[in-house]
């Protein structure tokens, strides 16, 4: 992935099993590496991704935000993160932001011949957010709607402390015929966004399409 702002351009994953994941994304967004060969490629590709975000903050600012960049690397290794980036823009005179994380996961063994279901069961049952299922082009994934706590990071905030903060977000599953799932997430800490991000992410939603080895469409059954 690049990191430069992206105008409205398709992006792609390929699983294990090669399925062939592609979306679109809006213009605007700032994309995080994640392809650097190494470590020192990495840091120096945040700090170009840095300078792009924060063009007013000094140096040391941009280098503290490449850091925390960096620090999230681990937990996107972890939750299965391919693809993540974020956007910024203002809203009625409010500055508000949002991210998008694109994840491809194992379908848990116990899903049987109904993972939608499962999903939605599951996510009803972990009290989640508000859970529901629709039929997407691409084939029926499951929705969730919600807020959670998280943290700013001390070096973003101008107490220098890490705050805490809500963060809404609206999380799509679609379960791959090969055992895997495709999880798209959006989510924003500013309320006055809400309403151009989740319509954003809608439109990213929809874009889903898979492809199998061979170039050819394919559409999840369900």
């Amino acid at each position: 992935m690049i990191t430069d702002t992206v105008d409205e351009a398709q992006r792609g994953l390929a699983d294990s099993d090669g399925i062939e994941v592609r979306w679109i994304m809006p213009e605007g967004f700032l994309e995080l590496p994640f392809e650097a060969e190494d470590f020192d490629e990495l840091a120096e590709q945040l700090v170009e991704l840095a300078k792009q975000a924060l063009p007013g903050a000094d140096e040391e600012v941009q280098v503290q935000y490449a850091a925390m960049c960096a620090a999230h690397y681990d937990e996107f290794i972890e939750a299965g993160v391919q693809y993540a980036g974020f956007v910024t823009t203002e809203v009625d005179g409010v500055r508000c932001t949002a991210t998008v994380n694109v994840s491809l996961l194992d379908l848990d063994e116990r899903a049987g011949s109904n993972p939608v279901g499962f999903i939605a069961t599951t996510m009803q049952h972990l009290e989640l957010g508000q859970v529901g299922e629709v039929q997407l082009p691409c084939g029926p994934a499951v929705t969730c709607v919600g807020n959670r706590p998280s943290n700013i990071d001390g070096s973003l905030t101008q107490s220098g402390e890490a705050e805490p903060i809500w963060t809404s977000f609206i999380q799509v599953q679609i379960p791959l015929d090969n055992g895997t799932v495709l999880l798209l997430e959006m989510g924003t800490p500013t309320a006055e966004g809400w309403d151009v991000f989740s319509a954003m992410f809608a439109g990213i939603v929809k874009s889903v399409r898979f492809f199998d080895a061979h170039g050819a469409p394919l559409v999840m059954p369900g």
